[in-house]
């Protein structure tokens, strides 16, 4: 009895000795990769990364870590309009199925999905903010975006008609979609100025578009909804460069 009760401790210590190598060992690995994603993607700053599964010291052992997730803040994504970029507040990606170089300094992911965050203020910019002449007479512009509800964004647009500027904006719904690397706002309904307008001259200040051309490790677009505090964009992607 008593050596089986020696027994079981060395049991015991050795698998409490386990779990604090392998706990050592995924941060270590984790700070290694946050440091190649971001030399990798150019970043400002370090991402975070999240290995998880256990335990971590066998998943090293097949070559291929099940899932990993990267949240990068205040990411600049380029919009190919000469040389623009349009801040996302924030990515987050689940990585599944990541195989990976010893040292961590290249890592590709079998399938990635995820979510991207980008402000309404940021978003403004792609509008036509500043007063655009709509028709003889008739100036407007987008003067504020929010969440509409339902999934939708209201748009206050701020107009003069015949020399006279209208007392309070105009409000109006709109769908927000996304069409390959393009993120499309388009009006429900038209806003009432108080005069007979084309629909084609309404639009060219109440509807516009935003280009993605490129988020890290190359994952796209896949879907856009309005929410309280922006466009919250699904995104996803096949083998998906991690770093290197």
């Amino acid at each position: 009895m008593r050596a089986l009760r020696i027994l079981l401790v060395v049991v015991a210590i050795l698998g409490v000795l386990f779990v604090i190598a392998d706990r050592v060992a995924v941060h270590f690995a984790e700070n290694e990769a946050a440091d190649q994603v971001r030399s990798s993607e150019g970043l400002a700053a370090t991402p975070d990364v999240s290995i998880h599964g256990f335990p971590f010291l066998t998943q090293v052992a097949s070559g291929e870590l099940d899932d990993v997730e990267v949240g990068i803040k205040d990411y600049q994504a380029p919009t190919g309009d000469d040389g623009r970029t349009i801040r996302i507040d924030d990515i987050e990606a689940h990585m599944k199925g990541v195989t990976f170089s010893g040292d961590y300094s290249s890592a590709t992911a079998k399938t990635a999905t995820g979510t991207a965050t980008i402000g309404y203020d940021e978003l403004l910019k792609a509008a036509k903010s500043e007063p655009t002449r709509v028709t003889r007479g008739v100036t407007a512009r987008v003067i504020g975006l929010s969440d509409g509800g339902n999934g939708k964004i209201r748009i206050q647009v701020d107009a003069t008609v015949l020399g006279i500027h209208l007392p309070r904006p105009v409000s109006v719904l709109s769908s927000v979609t996304v069409q390959g690397d393009t993120v499309r706002v388009h009006a429900d309904s038209l806003p009432d100025l108080g005069i007979e307008l084309a629909e084609n001259t309404v639009r060219s200040v109440t509807d516009f578009q935003q280009t993605i051309e490129q988020l890290p490790g190359n994952v796209r677009l896949d879907s856009v909804r309005a929410a309280r505090d922006g466009l919250e964009i699904s995104v996803r992607g096949s083998d998906v460069r991690l770093a290197g």
